[in-house]
């Protein structure tokens, strides 16, 4: 049976996951302008010297803070495997400004570091209505529908990174400044694979912690006729740890369906930083 370019296209993304990074904007958790939901302080200068004093968590602190299997109900939680680049001297933007854009939708630090870790979260399957059928049986439409469904779950790689002194809070900064300056579009190239980015848009993110934000991007994906898809992305800053969301949808990419970074996850996440 010969199969649309529906499947062809659902294949592409689902081999080329990590191509279809896509960003979702910054807010202030009210509105989409591209602004982070932050506390400000003008801060004594005690509180400016102790801000310097602040260190790092050790690999062993942070890597109990990352969400285990069992912290999210409904989620798989797990290594993030060789899909996503190891290190982030791996990924790379052709400007300068949306590298941290880059690193936070390939699960690595936006900063410079002392210690990161992260964990793929995957949303459990969903169990279906449909019968048990061959799929010689099916028609391609019938084959077309099952494959999309069984596809049609978010995967999200959570990256934790600490910080020395208000290095979380100048890494935040360069997210947030990078949705703005990168809202053309940007290209990434991670492992020798380059993929273009036509654009990013602000979007509301969640409010939790002590500042976040959200961003989309855009690219086009293949045999689609041009259309475009959208993965997500969000920053959050507990204190000097920053957590990235980067959150995929295979089916939903298929399909044209919305999606968005969990908020069960975020959440969770949230629950062991505090």
């Amino acid at each position: 049976m010969k199969r649309s370019s529906g499947i062809r296209l659902c294949v592409t993304v689902a081999v080329g996951a990590l191509s279809l990074a896509l960003v979702t904007g910054c807010s202030d958790g009210g509105s989409d302008k591209a602004e982070s939901t932050t506390e400000r302080d003008t801060g004594s200068s005690a509180q400016g010297a102790s801000k310097t004093t602040v260190k790092a968590l050790s690999a062993a602190e942070l890597k109990k803070l990352a969400l285990a299997q069992g912290d999210a109900a409904g989620y798989e939680v797990g290594p993030v495997g060789k899909t996503f680049p190891a290190a982030k001297s791996a990924v790379t933007a052709d400007k300068a400004q949306c590298w941290p854009l880059a690193w936070a939708m390939s699960g690595q630090a936006p900063g410079d570091a002392g210690t990161s870790t992260n964990r793929m979260v995957t949303e459990a399957k969903k169990p279906s209505s449909a019968a048990s059928r061959s799929i010689e049986d099916m028609t391609e439409k019938e084959f077309d529908d099952a494959f999309g469904a069984a596809l049609d779950r978010t995967s999200t790689v959570v990256g934790l990174s600490s910080y020395d002194g208000d290095g979380a809070e100048r890494a935040f900064k360069s997210v947030s400044d990078g949705v703005r300056s990168c809202s053309g579009g940007f290209t990434v190239t991670a492992g020798g694979d380059s993929q273009k980015y036509t654009g990013v848009t602000a979007e509301k993110a969640s409010g939790t912690g002590d500042e976040s934000v959200a961003f989309g991007a855009s690219a086009v994906m293949e045999d689609s006729g041009g259309r475009t898809g959208t993965a997500h992305t969000e920053v959050v800053r507990h204190g000097n740890t920053l957590v990235t969301y980067y959150t995929v949808n295979l089916g939903a990419l298929m399909s044209g369906k919305a999606y968005a970074v969990p908020p069960a996850v975020i959440d969770a996440q949230a629950a062991k930083l505090k």
